[in-house]
């Protein structure tokens, strides 16, 4: 029973270190607390029951009613009995928490504030799961299956959170998981009485056995390579701004969307990488009957951090059933049809609409609607190839209507989330001299948009610049110079700043060419803008980007464009410039654009793609450059090793013997060996290690336990027998490497070298071909003795470990404190 009551503790305690990985979702720990009561809860009357030894049934009973008594304490409806019996209005509001939280997970992201129907949904979780994991591990004594219900907890933060979770909650609840399977197996050893190691002896109460230790180091190795190895994968999410894409070239290779989820899916580097491609491909096809239409969209980030943008998981309803209509107040809007054909190069888990859709045909039920957002997502399929139709409403805002506006109030949950941001004070400053004396939110808006002007400065380009502010935004609006993910995430942040609710939208501006009645948009429509939300008018846009590097650009009488050259004198436009045209505007008091830096891949005039060599073919030839000089170092190794034994040096020569040395050293005699005896025998040792390398490269078996004369007539019955001059070349080697080791003279004078190439000639032609490019190419006595090399030092480092843990191991303390216990026996 005690040890039923130790396991149950435990079983408690792994289902909190399980639940670890919730902290990334909520902003506070206040969840952790209510959860913590709600398990001790779930655990006391647990162990109680095992106490009156209650069938399990009654178990799970206690454990229930515990957990109710729990959530009535902590989340109170008002009718309570004695502040923690429930009644039935109790749980109708238990219901009306849960409906509760499915609001609020539309309306938050990740992080989240302290919601009680968050909290409630949570600590009803962490609960429920509490109570399985007892069920299965002291009740069922099956611990490993209560991984299952706690990986249930963790599968949570991974399903919406944006990113990748961090790896510190995985380790702690990986850490409670492997204290519940080593409890429950310790438990289990006990009863066999005391412990034996494999030698028979008994262990000590403070020394682990090697079964444990082992055990110890797995679970250790296992928890190091699931936190590590998913690192070296590439990911599928990312910093949706690129990190404000402040340095480099702002490139990418990926197309738009690929991989992952919605709420997974890096738009702004996506976008990013279309924007850079030299190929223009067809991405979409659309027919509508709306005159001028407004932006195609697909994506909407609002979750604002201080490396950009995020976007937010989706949370919707099937889009195949009437959508709800957005009623704006004091605005004109007319519904209008499209069609949208999607083409196979546009691949993700969004549907182009435009703004409002209230209806759609040939959309199956795996496509769901977020009215929030206003995306078409799925979590099942993917836009490629898809052909739909649907109904939207185009909504016509005027200066006046948006104007009149209110602003929205503080408690607002709209403002309360789209207002968030990182506190940056240039930003701060900026904001505050823009907005100075505006009395309403559209002439704040409209200052901020106003500010992103040639006039000021700022141009379009895909090359940006990096800077040493260490705030990206702050580096942007220095410089000055971006293209459009970066015009709309800038603006979005400085309207935040203000207090008004923004985001960024991603779509496709208008296309210029036609197939048929359809509009074709290509990678260059690609776009970013921001959505302004407005009191009782809903999300607004405003295209900061300067229109003449956008493809399609479209600007509105609430937001026109702020580059637009200003009506000027006949007088004063440059010769043979017109009106429209953006260098008539530079004058004394403008600057001219033709001196700005704008983005080499658009004409600046029509807007059409600058085609561009493809850079592609360098970057294969520099990586079949690199893995060519990979494989020629084997080759190359060869060769040198070759040359060396061919010119080894010649030792200095030992001085001879005379009788002065001889007086030196008294009556002891001095062996003397010449400098061409030293040569000769280097010489042979040489080419005899030569001669078995070339055995090596060419698949002959060498043993080295052999005799060099052993060797060489095993050669000559084996590998040349049919070769006189191999033969004799093969029998010079031996001689000479047998005269160098054994004989007081060595073999000189003897032509060794010309006595290798004649035995690596006939070896090779013995050979056949794939011998011969091997031994060429990759060579295996250069392999063999670099896995050697690699094998001794592996070795080495083993043993240097094993003698390091040794000395360590003297001064455990687990280990002195037996001893001092033993010493005191």
């Amino acid at each position: 029973m005690i040890a039923s009551r130790n396991l149950g503790f435990v079983a408690a305690a792994a289902t909190l270190l399980a639940a670890a990985p919730l902290s990334s979702i909520f902003e506070r720990w206040t969840w952790l607390i209510q959860s913590a009561i709600a398990v001790a809860v779930v655990g006391g009357v647990a162990a109680l029951t095992r106490l009156l030894r209650a069938p399990l049934w009654g178990q799970v009973l206690g454990m229930l009613a515990g957990l109710l008594l729990a959530l009535t304490w902590l989340f109170p409806g008002g009718t309570e009995l004695f502040a923690f019996l429930p009644t039935p209005d109790t749980l109708v509001h238990f219901g009306d928490l849960l409906q509760g939280s499915l609001q609020d997970m539309r309306a938050y992201g990740v992080e989240v504030p302290d919601t009680t129907p968050l909290l409630f949904i949570t600590v009803l979780g962490v609960g429920g799961v509490a109570v399985l994991v007892d069920v299965l591990a002291v009740g069922l004594r099956r611990p490993a299956l209560a991984g299952l219900p706690m990986l249930a907890i963790y599968s949570v933060p991974v399903a919406v959170y944006v990113e990748d979770v961090p790896a510190l909650p995985f380790v702690i609840g990986a850490a409670g998981y492997l204290w519940l399977l080593v409890t429950d197996n310790v438990d289990r050893v006990r009863r066999f009485g005391r412990r034996f190691t494999g030698e028979g002896r008994d262990v000590d109460v403070w020394e682990s056995s090697p079964l444990a230790a082992a055990g110890r180091r797995l679970a250790v190795v296992g928890v190091a390579l699931a936190v590590v190895v998913p690192l070296a994968v590439p990911g599928m999410t990312g910093g949706l701004l690129d990190r404000f894409t402040t340095a480099g070239e702002g490139t990418g290779n990926g197309r738009p969307g690929q991989g992952g989820g919605p709420g997974r899916i890096d738009l702004f580097a996506a976008l990013s990488g279309q924007l850079n491609q030299s190929e223009v491909t067809d991405v979409v096809k659309v027919t509508t009957n709306e005159p001028n239409p407004f932006y195609l969209r697909f994506g909407v980030a609002d979750e604002l951090r201080p490396d950009g943008f995020r976007v937010r998981p989706p949370n919707g309803r099937p889009a195949n059933r009437d959508l709800p209509e957005q009623a704006r107040r004091g605005v004109q809007q007319q519904t209008y049809r499209a069609t949208v054909e999607v083409t196979k190069s546009l691949n993700m888990p969004y549907l182009p609409v435009y703004s409002d859709p209230v209806n759609t045909d040939g959309l199956s039920g795996n496509w769901l609607y977020d009215p929030s957002l206003g995306v078409v997502y799925s979590n099942r399929d993917n836009s490629r190839g898809k052909r739909y139709s649907f109904d939207y409403v185009r909504s016509a805002y005027t200066p006046a209507a948006l104007r009149g506006a209110p602003s929205l109030p503080a408690e607002h949950p709209i403002k309360r989330q789209q207002t968030q941001r990182p506190l940056v004070r240039d930003v701060e400053l900026l904001v505050q001299r823009l907005t100075q004396g505006k009395r309403n939110d559209y002439d704040t808006v409209r200052a901020i948009y106003d500010y992103f002007s040639r006039e000021n400065g700022f141009s379009y380009s895909l090359s940006t610049k990096g800077g040493t502010s260490g705030e990206d935004i702050v580096d942007f609006l220095t410089n000055k110079v971006g293209y459009c993910q970066q015009y709309a995430a800038a603006m979005a942040w400085l309207v935040r700043a203000a207090g008004i609710p923004a985001r960024v939208a991603f779509g496709f501006t208008n296309g210029s060419s036609s197939d048929g009645d359809a509009t074709v948009l290509t990678n260059r429509n690609l776009h970013a803008w921001t959505e302004v939300y407005f009191d009782g008018m809903g999300w607004v846009p405003f295209d900061a980007t300067p229109a003449y590097g956008v493809q399609g650009s479209t600007r509105s009488a609430w937001a026109p464009d702020s580059d637009a050259p200003d009506p000027e004198p006949s007088g004063t436009t440059a010769p043979g410039a017109t009106p429209d045209d953006p260098a008539a505007s530079a004058g004394p008091d403008r600057p001219d654009p033709a001196n700005r830096e704008i983005d080499p891949g658009f004409d600046p005039t029509t807007g059409a793609p600058v085609e561009r060599a493809p850079t592609w073919p360098w970057w294969t030839a520099g990586a079949l450059l690199a893995l060519l000089a990979l494989l020629a170092l084997p080759a190359l190794r060869r060769s040198a090793l070759r040359r060396r034994r061919h010119g080894r040096p010649t030792p200095v020569p030992t001085p001879a013997a005379t009788g002065d040395v001889d007086a030196i050293v008294g009556a002891t005699p001095m062996v003397v060996v010449g400098a061409d005896a030293d040569r000769a025998r280097a010489d042979a040792h040489a080419a005899w290690d030569e001669l078995l390398d070339t055995l090596v490269d060419y698949r002959v078996p060498v043993d080295r336990t052999e005799t060099p004369r052993a060797t060489a007539e095993r050669l000559v019955r084996e590998a040349v027998a049919e070769d006189a001059e191999s033969a004799s070349a093969v029998r010079l080697l031996g001689r000479a490497e047998e005269r160098a080791r054994y004989a007081r003279d060595p073999l000189t004078g003897e032509p060794l070298h010309p006595a290798l190439r004649t035995v690596r000639g006939a070896l090779a032609a013995r050979a056949d071909r794939r011998t011969r490019f091997l031994a060429a190419v990759l060579p295996p006595s250069v392999l063999l003795r670099w896995r050697l090399a690699l094998g001794d030092s592996s070795s080495r480092l083993v043993t240097t470990a094993g003698r390091v843990r040794y000395r360590l191991l003297r001064w455990s303390p687990r280990r002195l404190w037996a001893d001092r216990a033993v010493r005191r026996a």
